[in-house]
């Protein structure tokens, strides 16, 4: 199992499930901040046909090149139907975000081999590692 600075040093595309178009939510600060220090971000929200300067996609499914981690801004109670869709694209890591835990969701990831955070915020990490993606 990576940590996860690990994971984000390992990782370039970000699928984040649940962004944001409200700027006023983490949901969209977030992944707006590690795109600007580099990573590839693919949105996932079925209400937007864009985000970010990036076409969003209505489902985890729906992305059609691979992804290196998917990131999830939706409840506990969701956060197990998208950890078994991020299973089904072999994605290698999912990382649930600060507030958000699942005992199921943990259980899902580790049979299907997966890494997996949760209860943390991608850019504390990536902050606290010092970790860009722009060369």
């Amino acid at each position: 199992m990576r940590t996860a600075q690990q994971i984000l040093a390992d990782s370039a595309v970000i699928a984040v499930v649940g962004a944001s178009r409200d700027p006023r939510k983490a949901a969209h600060g977030v992944p707006l901040q590690m795109q600007q220090y580099g990573w590839r971000i693919i949105p996932v929200n079925p209400t937007v046909d864009e985000l970010f300067g990036e076409r969003a996609y209505a489902t985890l499914a729906d992305i059609p090149h691979p992804v290196d981690l998917v990131d999830v801004f939706r409840p506990a109670a969701d956060a197990v139907q998208v950890v078994r869709d991020a299973a089904a694209i072999g994605a290698p890591a999912v990382w649930l975000q600060l507030g958000i835990v699942s005992a199921e969701a943990r259980r899902i990831a580790e049979e299907a081999g997966m890494d997996y955070v949760e209860d943390r915020c991608l850019i504390v990490e990536r902050a606290a590692a010092g970790l860009t993606r722009l060369s």
